[in-house]
């Protein structure tokens, strides 16, 4: 293992913090510092010699501090190439210094757009020496070690310590892969933000943060997540999570944002097989198990307030895989954690992002989500017969429902407690007797029940086969070229339907 020392380094960083023992090392290993503005002022706080980089550039930084380091002096000294005559050469004409070590970090430029800040300000926090200074170095690995996040600081003492103040090609070269993702990934950044406004119909996605799952949707697949998920929850109990556990997951947190009071849901392979609200938690989580206690068996529960013992004890009976909740009284919690592998996510506040992608073919497929929820201003009744206030409560939940699972599906629903879903079919006719043949198996009257449909009716079938199962009330987009069949029926047979002009397909 070949070591190069290092006799000369760069420093220019927006972050200090655990800065100051590389510092401390590269002074006892008699390194030369050149260093810029605040950090060079840092440096000197701590009694270490160190060298402006106008002392090598015979030039001052300018521009509010938009130009600092862009010198063929400072560029020359980290790209030259040491085992080349003709670099060496002309360095040495030119009295350009070598620089062996460059730790930049970047201006915060996500943050500061994620703190709704002016424009002006984003476009300042936009770096331009130092994404220069990452892919110069990061160029000229073979030589030169470059230090792109403070991520690093803790790995680049720990080698300068163990190699006294040396490197090898191997961290180097790894180093340099970092580097080129830490700046691909500010480019993708910035580019995002200036393709919000102007929408230049390209795509660009760059996930920093990767979690190698145990494998993928089935055990011959590798898989792995990119991304944060400690941003999203803190797993307080259970095994690792799954490739099929995050699908759910995902699905689960989508649907449990829709309410507002206290509800639970059980999911199972993206759909939910119970939701209810209800006054108390121990009713909701009991009336979402009663839509099909079967399927909750291994699947993902999901509630939008704490847990507490009443509700433990219960939930404790039931074999699942995932409970999330925002938080788990303390008690609640000890009961749980009985089962060691029963995984336990703590939710924490965050923002969604509005769009979603996925690969297709040879390209990705880009849309907005379906964010739109309908309110009672929303529907619009077409039958003579209008739904009473508790047809409307069932109608508004079921339809939040619809838009959840997979098409074509039809949603049965009683106020806010779920009877039955029809998911997954070919046939909106087949998901229908799904639902009706779910239904009447876990015990529910459908006699005043309601029904949703993610789309409009082509035929008055299903508006038949409701009404002789019991249903009263029937929610749907409209939008057919013979909605007026199913209209008539339902005039003709006394029930009520509404419109709502939106259409919730999931595929």
């Amino acid at each position: 293992m070949q070591l190069k020392s290092i006799k000369s380094a760069l420093i220019s960083v927006y972050y200090k913090t655990n800065l100051e023992p590389i510092i401390k090392l590269l002074q006892a290993n008699q390194v030369k510092i050149y260093s810029t503005g605040g950090t060079q002022r840092f440096i000197e706080s701590l009694g270490v010699a160190v060298t402006p980089v106008e002392d090598i550039t015979g030039f001052p930084e300018i521009l509010g501090g938009r130009v600092k380091t862009l010198q063929p002096q400072i560029f020359g000294g980290i790209l030259y190439r040491r085992d080349h005559v003709g670099d060496n050469e002309q360095v040495a004409t030119h009295d350009i210094p070598p620089i062996d070590l460059v730790i930049v970090d970047l201006y915060p430029f996500e943050e500061t757009v994620a703190s709704n800040a002016e424009e002006q300000e984003i476009i300042e926090k936009i770096d331009i020496g130092g994404i220069s200074l990452i892919r110069a170095a990061a160029k000229n690995f073979n030589d030169v070690l470059i230090v792109s996040s403070r991520d690093q600081y803790e790995e680049t003492a720990e080698i300068l310590k163990n190699n006294q103040g040396s490197t090898t090609l191997q961290d180097r070269r790894r180093f340099a892969s970092y580097a080129f993702d830490v700046s691909s990934h500010y480019d993708t950044a910035i580019f995002n933000w200036f393709n919000h406004k102007e929408d230049l119909l390209r795509f660009k996605q760059s996930e920093q943060q990767a979690h190698v799952l145990r494998y993928g949707e089935n055990p011959h697949q590798q898989g792995i997540f990119y991304g944060n998920l400690d941003a999203l929850f803190d797993k307080l109990n259970g095994k690792e999570l799954s490739y099929n556990n995050l699908l759910d997951v995902d699905a689960a947190v989508a649907l449990i944002d829709e309410f507002e009071d206290t509800t639970y849901a059980i999911l199972k392979h993206n759909n939910a097989c119970g939701v209810a609200t209800a006054i108390t938690p121990k009713e909701a989580y009991l009336q979402s198990l009663a839509a099909d206690p079967v399927s909750a068996f291994g699947g993902v529960i999901i509630t939008n307030k704490p847990v507490d013992i009443d509700t433990a004890q219960e939930l404790h009976k039931l074999f699942f895989e995932v409970l999330i909740a925002p938080s788990f009284n303390e008690d609640a919690f000890n009961l749980l954690v009985e089962k060691k592998n029963r995984i336990l996510l703590r939710r924490k506040p965050v923002d969604f992002a509005k769009n979603q992608f996925k690969t297709l073919l040879n390209g990705v497929i880009f849309q907005d989500k379906d964010l739109k929820t309908e309110t009672a201003n929303d529907l619009k009744t077409v039958t003579v017969k209008t739904p009473s206030t508790l047809e409307i409560e069932g109608l508004l939940f079921a339809n939040k429902l619809v838009k959840h699972a997979k098409s074509n599906t039809i949603i049965l629903a009683k106020g806010t407690q779920l009877y039955a879903a029809g998911v997954g079919q070919t046939s909106r006719v087949d998901a229908l007797k799904q639902a009706i043949e779910k239904a009447v198996s876990f015990g529910f009257d459908l006699n005043g029940a309601v029904m949703a449909s993610d789309a409009f009716f082509p035929f008055p079938d299903c508006v038949e086969i409701a009404h002789q199962a019991g249903i009263t009330a029937v929610i749907q987009p409209g939008g057919s070229i013979k909605d007026q069949d199913s209209i008539n029926y339902c005039d003709s047979h006394g029930l009520a339907m509404v419109t709502t002009g939106t259409r919730h397909f999931k595929h």
